[in-house]
């Protein structure tokens, strides 16, 4: 199967079906080929990957960098499934405050390109591990966030039968409207 980029509902945001070839003997994916996301309008390359692992409940984020250390991510699920939401952050976009969601899976074999002027974050609805690849490597001077459950964004989490477990900083971002953001 070849590479299928789908766009969302927000200008920037893809999500991505990798190549995948699947027989009686398992499975190859190719996450990432530069001619093929070139073609498909990201041109990038990536400084850092990410592996992170997370129980059932864990929400984290929404995490962003400013400028000139502003990330974009390229995520995917390599075991469960999460809720990945990206928040347009983007001082005078349309779409500024709005936010995408997809759920990501080892099963689905998902992508997701959140460019930089996105905050970040997840929610595991089973316990997860997730790569990313990102374009800028971790500032802990350029680090912010906004917090998970703002009102403004008002992002429908899928809590059901979930209790949220979030860490003491996640817990004590500021809203959006009193974040701090350079991008325009």
């Amino acid at each position: 199967m070849p590479f299928k980029f789908e766009d969302t509902l927000i200008r920037d945001l893809k999500i991505i079906t990798p190549h995948i070839f699947e027989d009686e003997r398992g499975f190859l994916i190719k996450p990432y080929m530069e001619s093929e996301f070139e073609k498909n309008g990201i041109t990038c390359s990536f400084r850092e990957e990410i592996h992170s692992k997370s129980q059932k409940g864990v929400i984290r984020g929404l995490h962003y960098q400013l400028r000139p250390a502003a990330q974009g991510k390229l995520l995917r699920v390599i075991k469960g499934s999460i809720f990945d939401v990206a928040v347009d952050i983007r001082k005078g976009s349309p779409t500024y405050g709005k936010y995408v969601s997809v759920v990501l899976s080892a099963e689905n074999k998902l992508l997701f390109w959140v460019p930089a002027g996105f905050a970040h974050g997840f929610l595991a609805l089973e316990d997860s591990e997730m790569l990313y690849l990102e374009t800028e490597e971790y500032s802990k001077e350029q680090e912010r966030g906004i917090r998970w459950d703002d009102p403004d964004i008002n992002i429908k989490w899928p809590l059901e039968g979930i209790t949220p477990k979030i860490s003491e900083r996640d817990s004590h971002f500021p809203l959006l409207k009193d974040s701090e953001s350079n991008f325009i």
